[in-house]
């Protein structure tokens, strides 16, 4: 696997479809190695989940929208929340990607988890934002989240992913 460069990025978001779709700001949010996503919105978990091996019992927990005050700002307490991204992004059946939090969000005390990125995604992501500071954390709409690195696959996948969060929040 090779991880893919900045330029090489740009090629993609260029294609049809793109690689990523719905940037704030491309060149802001394009990386030396990665591509940025931005935080579209927040929702506090209300209820508990469950998964098992086959997903017939699978359980997302309910949650609720919070709300920006009037200058686009959110402040949390500690805690988990659910966060939406801005971006579309349409991973071809040649990558696959791994995301990681921006450096500046782990320096707040705060993380951003999210799984493998499947060759054949597409949809607008949801991951888990994680406040440990015991002081809070204020989040402003549009604030870039995490980085997405991508991964140039040795081969095609023969099939892309085809689960549940295919084509989400589009």
């Amino acid at each position: 696997m090779t991880m893919l460069s900045r330029d090489e990025l740009k090629k993609r978001i260029e294609c049809n479809p793109p690689l990523i779709e719905n940037t704030i700001d491309t060149n802001t949010q394009l990386q030396p190695n990665s591509v940025e996503l931005t935080l579209k919105g927040i929702e506090s978990l209300e209820s508990a989940g469950a998964v098992d091996f086959d997903n017939s019992e699978r359980e997302i927990p309910t949650s609720k929208l919070i709300e920006f005050d009037d200058e686009g700002w959110a402040s949390l307490e500690p805690g988990t929340y659910k966060v939406t991204f801005n971006e579309i992004v349409n991973i071809p059946l040649d990558l696959a990607a791994i995301a990681r939090p921006r450096s500046s969000l782990l320096r707040c005390g705060v993380t951003v988890e999210s799984a493998v990125w499947d060759s054949g995604y597409r949809g607008r992501s949801e991951s888990m934002l994680v406040v440990y500071n015991p002081h809070g954390f204020k989040l402003k709409k549009g604030a870039r989240l995490l980085q997405l690195v991508f991964y140039e696959l040795h081969s095609e996948v023969s099939e892309g992913y085809c689960g549940r969060y295919q084509n989400e929040n589009l």
